[in-house]
Protein backbone atom coordinates (compact mmCIF):
# COMPACT_ATOMS: atom_id res chain seq x y z
CA UNK A 1 0.00 0.00 0.00
CA UNK A 2 0.94 3.50 -0.18
CA UNK A 3 0.85 5.62 2.61
CA UNK A 4 -2.20 6.23 4.39
CA UNK A 5 -2.18 9.91 3.41
CA UNK A 6 -2.10 8.93 -0.14
CA UNK A 7 -5.35 7.30 -0.12
CA UNK A 8 -7.05 10.28 2.73
CA UNK A 9 -6.05 12.80 -0.17
CA UNK A 10 -7.59 10.45 -3.11
CA UNK A 11 -10.64 10.61 -1.58
CA UNK A 12 -10.87 14.27 0.03
CA UNK A 13 -10.42 15.05 -3.86
CA UNK A 14 -13.09 12.69 -4.87
CA UNK A 15 -15.55 14.33 -2.46
CA UNK A 16 -14.45 17.93 -3.21
CA UNK A 17 -15.17 17.18 -7.28
CA UNK A 18 -18.72 14.93 -6.08
CA UNK A 19 -20.11 17.53 -3.75
CA UNK A 20 -22.57 15.75 -2.48
CA UNK A 21 -23.89 12.35 -2.37
CA UNK A 22 -23.16 8.69 -0.85
CA UNK A 23 -20.54 6.86 -3.05
CA UNK A 24 -20.45 3.17 -2.99
CA UNK A 25 -17.40 0.99 -4.15
CA UNK A 26 -17.72 -2.80 -4.17
CA UNK A 27 -14.72 -4.75 -3.92
CA UNK A 28 -14.40 -7.97 -5.63
CA UNK A 29 -14.66 -11.40 -4.39
CA UNK A 30 -13.15 -14.25 -4.67
CA UNK A 31 -14.29 -16.04 -8.20
CA UNK A 32 -14.84 -19.92 -8.02
CA UNK A 33 -12.85 -21.56 -11.02
CA UNK A 34 -14.80 -25.30 -11.14
CA UNK A 35 -16.00 -25.61 -7.35
CA UNK A 36 -16.48 -23.06 -4.45
CA UNK A 37 -13.17 -23.69 -2.47
CA UNK A 38 -10.84 -23.74 -5.81
CA UNK A 39 -10.96 -20.29 -6.76
CA UNK A 40 -8.88 -18.09 -9.68
CA UNK A 41 -5.77 -15.90 -8.34
CA UNK A 42 -7.89 -12.88 -6.96
CA UNK A 43 -8.05 -9.28 -8.58
CA UNK A 44 -9.25 -6.55 -6.04
CA UNK A 45 -11.15 -3.94 -8.01
CA UNK A 46 -9.03 -1.52 -9.12
CA UNK A 47 -11.60 1.63 -7.99
CA UNK A 48 -11.49 0.07 -4.39
CA UNK A 49 -7.44 -0.31 -4.53
CA UNK A 50 -7.07 3.58 -6.08
CA UNK A 51 -9.26 5.14 -3.25
CA UNK A 52 -8.92 2.44 -0.03
CA UNK A 53 -5.98 0.30 -0.87
CA UNK A 54 -6.68 -3.10 0.84
CA UNK A 55 -6.42 -6.26 -1.46
CA UNK A 56 -8.75 -8.49 0.06
CA UNK A 57 -12.03 -10.19 -0.61
CA UNK A 58 -14.97 -9.87 0.48
CA UNK A 59 -14.73 -5.56 1.50
CA UNK A 60 -17.39 -3.00 0.23
CA UNK A 61 -16.71 0.82 1.16
CA UNK A 62 -18.90 4.37 0.59
CA UNK A 63 -17.42 7.56 1.10
CA UNK A 64 -20.06 9.77 2.50
CA UNK A 65 -19.52 13.17 0.70
CA UNK A 66 -21.77 14.66 2.50
CA UNK A 67 -20.54 13.89 5.86
CA UNK A 68 -16.64 14.09 4.77
CA UNK A 69 -16.84 10.20 6.03
CA UNK A 70 -15.71 6.61 4.36
CA UNK A 71 -16.84 3.37 5.79
CA UNK A 72 -15.50 -0.08 5.04
CA UNK A 73 -17.72 -2.52 5.88
CA UNK A 74 -16.15 -6.46 5.96
CA UNK A 75 -16.74 -9.18 8.27
CA UNK A 76 -13.23 -10.47 10.61
CA UNK A 77 -12.23 -13.73 10.02
CA UNK A 78 -13.89 -16.78 12.16
CA UNK A 79 -11.86 -19.52 13.86
CA UNK A 80 -12.53 -21.94 11.12
CA UNK A 81 -11.03 -19.43 8.61
CA UNK A 82 -7.89 -18.98 11.02
CA UNK A 83 -7.52 -22.98 10.59
CA UNK A 84 -6.85 -22.46 6.90
CA UNK A 85 -5.32 -19.08 6.29
CA UNK A 86 -3.28 -18.52 9.56
CA UNK A 87 -4.42 -15.07 11.53
CA UNK A 88 -4.64 -11.97 9.62
CA UNK A 89 -5.17 -8.60 10.73
CA UNK A 90 -8.52 -7.07 11.69
CA UNK A 91 -10.88 -5.38 9.46
CA UNK A 92 -9.88 -2.01 11.71
CA UNK A 93 -6.33 -2.26 11.48
CA UNK A 94 -6.41 -3.25 7.53
CA UNK A 95 -8.85 0.27 7.53
CA UNK A 96 -6.52 2.55 9.76
CA UNK A 97 -3.79 1.51 6.96
CA UNK A 98 -5.98 3.32 4.39
CA UNK A 99 -6.52 6.00 7.29
CA UNK A 100 -10.06 4.64 7.59
CA UNK A 101 -11.66 5.39 10.89
CA UNK A 102 -15.04 3.23 10.80
CA UNK A 103 -15.33 0.00 9.87
CA UNK A 104 -18.72 -2.29 9.98
CA UNK A 105 -19.94 -5.45 9.60
CA UNK A 106 -20.89 -6.09 6.16
CA UNK A 107 -24.51 -6.92 6.68
CA UNK A 108 -25.13 -3.31 7.88
CA UNK A 109 -24.02 -2.07 4.11
CA UNK A 110 -27.64 -3.23 3.04
CA UNK A 111 -29.26 -0.90 6.12
CA UNK A 112 -27.12 1.77 5.67
CA UNK A 113 -28.18 2.02 2.08
CA UNK A 114 -31.92 1.25 2.46
CA UNK A 115 -31.35 4.84 4.68
CA UNK A 116 -29.96 6.72 2.14
CA UNK A 117 -32.56 5.78 0.13
CA UNK A 118 -34.80 6.28 2.19
CA UNK A 119 -33.94 9.80 2.32
CA UNK A 120 -33.70 10.29 -1.07
CA UNK A 121 -30.01 10.35 -0.81
CA UNK A 122 -27.91 10.18 -4.23
CA UNK A 123 -25.64 6.51 -4.47
CA UNK A 124 -23.00 6.79 -7.00
CA UNK A 125 -21.49 3.83 -7.97
CA UNK A 126 -19.45 2.30 -11.20
CA UNK A 127 -20.65 0.41 -14.04
CA UNK A 128 -20.43 -3.26 -12.49
CA UNK A 129 -18.75 -5.83 -14.39
CA UNK A 130 -18.40 -9.02 -12.38
CA UNK A 131 -21.56 -11.00 -11.96
CA UNK A 132 -21.46 -11.57 -8.42
CA UNK A 133 -21.25 -7.72 -7.87
CA UNK A 134 -24.19 -6.98 -10.17
CA UNK A 135 -26.54 -9.14 -8.23
CA UNK A 136 -25.52 -7.61 -4.90
CA UNK A 137 -25.46 -4.25 -6.40
CA UNK A 138 -29.43 -4.66 -8.07
CA UNK A 139 -30.58 -6.37 -4.47
CA UNK A 140 -29.13 -3.42 -2.60
CA UNK A 141 -30.44 -0.42 -4.71
CA UNK A 142 -33.57 -2.19 -6.32
CA UNK A 143 -32.55 -1.67 -10.12
CA UNK A 144 -33.08 -4.48 -12.07
CA UNK A 145 -29.30 -5.94 -13.22
CA UNK A 146 -29.98 -5.48 -17.01
CA UNK A 147 -30.01 -1.44 -16.01
CA UNK A 148 -27.22 -1.14 -13.87
CA UNK A 149 -24.98 -0.05 -16.53
CA UNK A 150 -27.18 2.94 -17.59
CA UNK A 151 -27.71 3.37 -13.98
CA UNK A 152 -24.36 4.21 -13.03
CA UNK A 153 -23.17 7.59 -11.75
CA UNK A 154 -22.08 9.76 -14.79
CA UNK A 155 -20.78 11.90 -12.42
CA UNK A 156 -18.71 9.54 -10.44
CA UNK A 157 -17.29 8.29 -13.55
CA UNK A 158 -15.76 11.47 -14.80
CA UNK A 159 -14.63 12.02 -11.41
CA UNK A 160 -12.19 9.03 -11.15
CA UNK A 161 -11.04 9.20 -14.78
CA UNK A 162 -10.13 12.82 -14.01
CA UNK A 163 -7.81 11.50 -10.91
CA UNK A 164 -6.57 8.48 -11.98
CA UNK A 165 -5.58 9.56 -15.34
CA UNK A 166 -2.46 11.54 -13.98
CA UNK A 167 -0.26 9.46 -12.12
CA UNK A 168 1.65 10.41 -9.33
CA UNK A 169 5.45 9.89 -9.07
CA UNK A 170 4.62 7.03 -6.28
CA UNK A 171 2.34 5.53 -9.25
CA UNK A 172 5.15 6.15 -11.88
CA UNK A 173 7.75 4.14 -9.93
CA UNK A 174 5.53 1.18 -9.65
CA UNK A 175 4.85 1.50 -13.39
CA UNK A 176 8.88 1.80 -13.86
CA UNK A 177 9.19 -1.69 -12.34
CA UNK A 178 6.13 -3.31 -14.13
CA UNK A 179 8.11 -2.37 -17.69
CA UNK A 180 11.39 -3.78 -16.29
CA UNK A 181 9.89 -6.98 -15.17
CA UNK A 182 7.81 -7.30 -18.25
CA UNK A 183 11.28 -6.48 -20.24
CA UNK A 184 12.57 -9.33 -18.26
CA UNK A 185 9.95 -11.22 -19.92
CA UNK A 186 10.90 -10.38 -23.26
CA UNK A 187 14.37 -10.78 -23.21
CA UNK A 188 14.10 -14.68 -21.73
CA UNK A 189 11.38 -15.40 -24.16
CA UNK A 190 13.43 -13.57 -27.44
CA UNK A 191 16.69 -15.65 -25.99
CA UNK A 192 14.79 -19.32 -25.74
CA UNK A 193 13.13 -18.71 -29.20
CA UNK A 194 13.64 -21.41 -31.51
CA UNK A 195 12.28 -23.66 -34.31
CA UNK A 196 10.64 -26.48 -32.78
CA UNK A 197 9.91 -25.38 -29.63
CA UNK A 198 5.92 -25.07 -28.49
CA UNK A 199 4.67 -21.56 -28.00
CA UNK A 200 3.21 -22.81 -24.36
CA UNK A 201 6.72 -23.85 -23.57
CA UNK A 202 7.67 -19.53 -23.97
CA UNK A 203 4.46 -18.47 -22.81
CA UNK A 204 5.27 -20.63 -19.78
CA UNK A 205 8.71 -18.74 -19.46
CA UNK A 206 7.39 -15.40 -19.43
CA UNK A 207 4.64 -16.23 -16.64
CA UNK A 208 7.27 -17.97 -14.54
CA UNK A 209 9.19 -14.79 -14.56
CA UNK A 210 6.23 -12.44 -14.06
CA UNK A 211 5.15 -14.58 -11.13
CA UNK A 212 8.79 -14.75 -9.67
CA UNK A 213 9.20 -10.98 -9.71
CA UNK A 214 5.89 -9.61 -10.00
CA UNK A 215 2.61 -10.46 -8.80
CA UNK A 216 2.11 -12.53 -12.42
CA UNK A 217 0.74 -11.58 -15.41
CA UNK A 218 -1.57 -8.12 -16.11
CA UNK A 219 -3.42 -9.98 -18.37
CA UNK A 220 -3.32 -12.77 -20.82
CA UNK A 221 -0.49 -13.41 -22.47
CA UNK A 222 -0.16 -13.30 -26.35
CA UNK A 223 2.93 -15.02 -28.01
CA UNK A 224 2.03 -16.78 -31.31
CA UNK A 225 3.86 -17.65 -34.47
CA UNK A 226 0.05 -16.10 -36.16
CA UNK A 227 0.73 -12.71 -34.92
CA UNK A 228 -1.57 -11.46 -38.03
CA UNK A 229 -4.45 -12.34 -35.15
CA UNK A 230 -4.41 -9.62 -33.15
CA UNK A 231 -5.39 -11.34 -29.29
CA UNK A 232 -4.17 -14.72 -30.17
CA UNK A 233 -4.37 -16.44 -27.14
CA UNK A 234 -3.81 -20.16 -28.28
CA UNK A 235 0.07 -21.36 -27.63
CA UNK A 236 -0.14 -24.83 -29.31
CA UNK A 237 1.67 -24.22 -32.56
CA UNK A 238 5.32 -25.35 -32.56
CA UNK A 239 7.71 -22.98 -34.20
CA UNK A 240 9.34 -23.19 -37.50
CA UNK A 241 12.20 -21.36 -39.35
CA UNK A 242 11.13 -18.35 -41.71
CA UNK A 243 8.20 -17.98 -39.15
CA UNK A 244 7.98 -14.59 -36.97
CA UNK A 245 7.06 -14.83 -32.84
CA UNK A 246 4.96 -11.57 -32.05
CA UNK A 247 4.78 -11.64 -27.86
CA UNK A 248 2.83 -9.43 -26.09
CA UNK A 249 3.35 -9.85 -22.64
CA UNK A 250 3.00 -7.70 -19.64
CA UNK A 251 3.95 -8.07 -15.72
CA UNK A 252 1.75 -6.94 -13.17
CA UNK A 253 3.52 -5.38 -9.63
CA UNK A 254 2.59 -5.98 -5.75
CA UNK A 255 0.43 -3.47 -6.12
CA UNK A 256 -1.52 -4.00 -8.98
CA UNK A 257 0.39 -1.73 -12.01
CA UNK A 258 0.50 -2.97 -15.20
CA UNK A 259 3.05 -2.92 -17.84
CA UNK A 260 2.23 -3.53 -21.50
CA UNK A 261 5.02 -4.37 -23.62
CA UNK A 262 5.17 -6.19 -27.27
CA UNK A 263 8.09 -7.46 -28.99
CA UNK A 264 8.54 -9.29 -32.42
CA UNK A 265 11.33 -11.83 -33.47
CA UNK A 266 12.25 -13.87 -35.92
CA UNK A 267 12.06 -17.94 -35.29
CA UNK A 268 15.91 -18.23 -36.66
CA UNK A 269 18.74 -15.97 -35.51
CA UNK A 270 18.22 -13.21 -37.84
CA UNK A 271 15.11 -11.38 -39.79
CA UNK A 272 14.71 -12.25 -43.47
CA UNK A 273 14.83 -9.43 -45.75
CA UNK A 274 11.20 -9.29 -46.51
CA UNK A 275 10.84 -9.65 -42.55
CA UNK A 276 13.14 -6.87 -41.79
CA UNK A 277 11.71 -4.75 -44.47
CA UNK A 278 8.17 -4.73 -42.42
CA UNK A 279 9.51 -4.94 -39.43
CA UNK A 280 11.76 -1.20 -39.81
CA UNK A 281 8.37 0.52 -41.13
CA UNK A 282 6.61 -0.54 -37.98
CA UNK A 283 9.91 0.62 -35.79
CA UNK A 284 9.98 3.94 -38.08
CA UNK A 285 6.24 4.10 -36.75
CA UNK A 286 6.59 3.59 -33.02
CA UNK A 287 9.88 5.60 -32.81
CA UNK A 288 8.51 8.67 -34.12
CA UNK A 289 5.32 7.98 -32.48
CA UNK A 290 6.93 8.22 -29.31
CA UNK A 291 8.93 11.35 -30.42
CA UNK A 292 6.30 13.25 -31.15
CA UNK A 293 4.65 12.75 -27.73
CA UNK A 294 3.84 16.16 -25.48
CA UNK A 295 1.12 18.18 -23.51
CA UNK A 296 -1.90 19.53 -25.94
CA UNK A 297 -1.31 17.23 -28.67
CA UNK A 298 -4.25 14.89 -29.39
CA UNK A 299 -3.53 11.10 -29.19
CA UNK A 300 -5.50 10.85 -32.84
CA UNK A 301 -2.93 13.33 -34.16
CA UNK A 302 -0.43 10.94 -33.21
CA UNK A 303 -2.80 7.42 -34.32
CA UNK A 304 -2.80 9.19 -37.92
CA UNK A 305 1.00 10.73 -38.16
CA UNK A 306 1.71 6.87 -37.26
CA UNK A 307 -1.19 5.46 -40.00
CA UNK A 308 0.42 7.36 -42.86
CA UNK A 309 4.21 6.48 -41.73
CA UNK A 310 2.98 2.91 -42.16
CA UNK A 311 1.21 3.48 -45.48
CA UNK A 312 4.19 5.46 -46.71
CA UNK A 313 6.52 2.82 -46.01
CA UNK A 314 4.21 -0.16 -47.50
CA UNK A 315 4.31 1.96 -50.64
CA UNK A 316 7.74 1.86 -50.51
CA UNK A 317 7.40 -1.75 -50.92
CA UNK A 318 4.96 -1.44 -53.68
CA UNK A 319 2.35 -2.73 -51.67
CA UNK A 320 0.37 0.52 -51.54
CA UNK A 321 -0.07 3.31 -53.90
CA UNK A 322 -1.69 6.42 -54.52
CA UNK A 323 -1.85 9.41 -52.07
CA UNK A 324 -0.86 7.56 -49.23
CA UNK A 325 -2.70 11.18 -46.94
CA UNK A 326 -6.10 10.30 -49.13
CA UNK A 327 -5.21 6.71 -47.99
CA UNK A 328 -5.14 7.04 -44.76
CA UNK A 329 -7.66 9.46 -44.53
CA UNK A 330 -10.53 7.16 -46.35
CA UNK A 331 -8.94 4.07 -43.96
CA UNK A 332 -7.55 2.16 -46.73
CA UNK A 333 -4.32 1.63 -43.61
CA UNK A 334 -6.30 -0.63 -41.70
CA UNK A 335 -6.19 -3.17 -44.17
CA UNK A 336 -2.67 -3.51 -42.18
CA UNK A 337 -2.88 -1.09 -39.51
CA UNK A 338 -6.61 -2.23 -38.04
CA UNK A 339 -6.12 -1.22 -34.27
CA UNK A 340 -5.48 2.01 -32.76
CA UNK A 341 -1.90 3.27 -31.76
CA UNK A 342 -2.42 2.96 -28.06
CA UNK A 343 -4.19 3.18 -24.72
CA UNK A 344 -3.96 4.57 -21.12
CA UNK A 345 -1.78 2.25 -19.06
CA UNK A 346 -2.27 2.03 -14.84
CA UNK A 347 -3.80 -0.07 -12.31
CA UNK A 348 -5.59 -1.72 -15.27
CA UNK A 349 -3.43 -2.65 -18.58
CA UNK A 350 -6.36 -0.67 -20.63
CA UNK A 351 -6.65 1.69 -17.66
CA UNK A 352 -10.49 2.10 -15.97
CA UNK A 353 -11.84 0.72 -19.78
CA UNK A 354 -14.39 -0.94 -16.97
CA UNK A 355 -15.31 3.23 -16.67
CA UNK A 356 -16.46 3.09 -20.59
CA UNK A 357 -13.35 4.51 -23.09
CA UNK A 358 -15.47 6.84 -24.42
CA UNK A 359 -14.91 8.52 -21.02
CA UNK A 360 -11.01 7.82 -20.57
CA UNK A 361 -9.68 8.46 -24.10
CA UNK A 362 -12.07 10.92 -25.53
CA UNK A 363 -13.62 14.49 -24.70
CA UNK A 364 -15.75 17.03 -25.71
CA UNK A 365 -13.72 18.08 -28.69
CA UNK A 366 -12.66 14.62 -29.44
CA UNK A 367 -15.21 11.96 -30.64
CA UNK A 368 -14.49 8.63 -31.66
CA UNK A 369 -14.35 7.63 -35.23
CA UNK A 370 -16.79 5.31 -37.02
CA UNK A 371 -14.16 3.92 -39.42
CA UNK A 372 -12.69 0.72 -39.53
CA UNK A 373 -9.25 0.19 -37.91
CA UNK A 374 -9.26 3.93 -36.67
CA UNK A 375 -12.96 3.47 -34.51
CA UNK A 376 -10.95 0.66 -32.07
CA UNK A 377 -8.01 3.64 -30.98
CA UNK A 378 -8.90 3.55 -27.38
CA UNK A 379 -7.30 7.18 -26.81
CA UNK A 380 -7.75 9.71 -28.63
CA UNK A 381 -7.73 13.08 -26.66
CA UNK A 382 -5.23 15.77 -26.01
CA UNK A 383 -2.10 14.71 -23.82
CA UNK A 384 -1.96 16.07 -20.49
CA UNK A 385 1.04 15.52 -18.36
CA UNK A 386 1.03 12.26 -15.69
CA UNK A 387 -0.51 10.40 -18.30
CA UNK A 388 0.83 6.87 -18.84
CA UNK A 389 0.23 5.31 -22.27
CA UNK A 390 1.06 2.52 -24.69
CA UNK A 391 2.75 3.35 -28.32
CA UNK A 392 1.78 0.42 -30.26
CA UNK A 393 1.83 0.25 -34.11
CA UNK A 394 1.79 -2.62 -36.23
CA UNK A 395 1.37 -4.04 -39.62
CA UNK A 396 -0.58 -7.36 -39.89
CA UNK A 397 -1.11 -9.95 -43.40
CA UNK A 398 -4.46 -10.97 -42.64
CA UNK A 399 -5.44 -13.28 -45.59
CA UNK A 400 -9.39 -13.35 -44.52
CA UNK A 401 -9.67 -9.56 -44.64
CA UNK A 402 -7.68 -9.52 -47.82
CA UNK A 403 -10.00 -11.67 -49.85
CA UNK A 404 -13.16 -9.52 -48.45
CA UNK A 405 -11.58 -6.34 -49.48
CA UNK A 406 -10.62 -7.58 -52.59
CA UNK A 407 -13.90 -9.57 -53.61
CA UNK A 408 -15.88 -5.94 -52.40
CA UNK A 409 -13.12 -4.24 -54.52
CA UNK A 410 -12.43 -1.99 -51.93
CA UNK A 411 -9.64 0.84 -52.29
CA UNK A 412 -8.31 -0.52 -55.31
CA UNK A 413 -6.83 2.97 -56.15
CA UNK A 414 -4.34 2.75 -52.98
CA UNK A 415 -3.77 -1.57 -52.40
CA UNK A 416 -2.20 -3.38 -54.71
CA UNK A 417 -3.86 -6.77 -54.21
CA UNK A 418 -1.95 -8.36 -56.58
CA UNK A 419 1.69 -8.24 -54.47
CA UNK A 420 -0.24 -9.29 -51.42
CA UNK A 421 -0.43 -12.93 -52.62
CA UNK A 422 3.08 -13.70 -51.90
CA UNK A 423 2.69 -12.06 -47.86
CA UNK A 424 -0.85 -13.97 -47.15
CA UNK A 425 1.22 -16.34 -44.83
CA UNK A 426 3.81 -13.90 -43.33
CA UNK A 427 2.11 -12.79 -39.97
CA UNK A 428 2.56 -9.72 -37.71
CA UNK A 429 4.79 -7.85 -36.57
CA UNK A 430 4.17 -4.79 -32.78
CA UNK A 431 6.20 -3.02 -31.14
CA UNK A 432 5.42 -1.45 -28.09
CA UNK A 433 6.51 0.64 -25.22
CA UNK A 434 4.98 2.50 -22.29
CA UNK A 435 5.47 6.50 -21.85
CA UNK A 436 4.72 8.81 -19.24
CA UNK A 437 3.47 12.30 -20.69
CA UNK A 438 5.89 15.05 -19.10
CA UNK A 439 5.43 19.14 -18.43
CA UNK A 440 8.11 19.18 -21.67
CA UNK A 441 7.53 16.32 -23.40
CA UNK A 442 7.78 12.53 -22.70
CA UNK A 443 9.32 9.85 -21.04
CA UNK A 444 9.74 6.03 -22.06
CA UNK A 445 9.02 4.54 -18.53
CA UNK A 446 11.81 1.27 -17.58
CA UNK A 447 15.38 0.19 -18.77
CA UNK A 448 15.73 -0.29 -22.57
CA UNK A 449 13.94 -3.52 -24.19
CA UNK A 450 16.10 -4.23 -27.58
CA UNK A 451 14.16 -3.14 -30.68
CA UNK A 452 15.95 -2.44 -33.08
CA UNK A 453 16.92 -5.23 -35.90
CA UNK A 454 20.65 -4.75 -34.45
CA UNK A 455 19.59 -5.47 -31.27
CA UNK A 456 17.07 -8.40 -31.89
CA UNK A 457 19.47 -10.14 -33.65
CA UNK A 458 22.17 -9.65 -31.43
CA UNK A 459 19.66 -11.07 -28.72
CA UNK A 460 19.39 -13.86 -30.92
CA UNK A 461 22.65 -14.71 -31.04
Amino acid sequence: MFSKETYQQRRARLIKDMGTGILLFPGNNEAAMNYTANTYHFRQDSHFLYFFGLDQAGLAAIIDADANEAIIFGDELTMEDIVWTGPQPTIAARAADAGVEKTLPFKELASFLKNALDKKRPIHFTPPYRYDNMVMLGELLGIPVGQLKEKASVDLIKAIVAQRSHKSEAEVREMEMAVNISGAMHVAVMKATAAGKKEAELAGIAQGIASGMGNGIAYGIILTVNGQTLHNHSYGNTLKSGQLLLGDHGAETMMHYAGDITRTCPVDKRFTQQQKDIYNIVLDAEVSSIGSLEPGLTYMEVHLAAARTIAEGLKSLGLMKGDMADAVAQGAHALFFPHGLGHMIGLDVHDMEDLGENYVGYSDTVKRSDQFGTAYLRLARALEPGFVLTVEPGIYFIPELMDKWRSEGKFNDFINYEKLNAWRSFGGIRIEDNVLITTTGHRILGKPIPKTVEEVEALRG
